[in-house]
């Protein structure tokens, strides 16, 4: 996978995916079956019947790798700087809480670059570049870190024994 939590196909995997499609093509010339077709390139029969349908339509070259399904909308240039402005914080963009979420993030890039994505969009961007979900801890205010490691330092040990 090229992203690190997962989506879109590597070169690599992209050739790999085109080479089976053009076996298939192969084997349609020959007037084999799907059935057989898909067990023997350890594909879905679905996809086979869907390759079937597209080589009689286009032939062969109606197989052929279209290359990704879109372009990324921000630039790398871009997105570091968006990364810099998520350093900033969301207190520097006007929010009261130190909390991103992604309809912030959406409202950085719609004010910094002028374009607009949706929620899931701004997801997946962010997932295709490394990000990954984080859930803020919950503690109480009045919660003492010190006293806390004293006691499990202390108290605890006795308490198991």
């Amino acid at each position: 996978m090229r992203y690190p939590q997962g989506g879109g196909l590597t070169a690599e995997r992209q050739c790999r995916r085109e080479e089976l499609r053009l076996q298939a093509a192969e084997r349609f010339a020959r007037g084999e079956g799907s059935t057989a077709i898909a067990r023997d390139l350890r594909v879905s029969v679905r996809s086979v019947q869907r390759w079937r349908h597209t080589w009689s339509e286009g032939g062969p070259r109606s197989l052929r790798s279209q290359g990704p399904a879109s372009l990324p909308r921000l630039s790398e240039k871009q997105f570091a700087q968006l990364e810099s402005e998520l350093a900033k914080g969301p207190a520097a963009h006007g929010w009261e809480d130190q909390r991103w979420t992604l309809n912030r993030v959406k409202t950085v890039i719609g004010r910094r670059f002028h374009l607009t994505y949706t929620i899931q969009g701004v997801r997946k961007l962010l997932v295709r570049n490394g990000w990954s979900c984080q859930v803020p801890a919950r503690r109480a205010l009045e919660r003492d870190d010190e006293v806390v490691a004293g006691w499990v330092k202390e108290v605890w040990p006795r308490a198991e024994g």
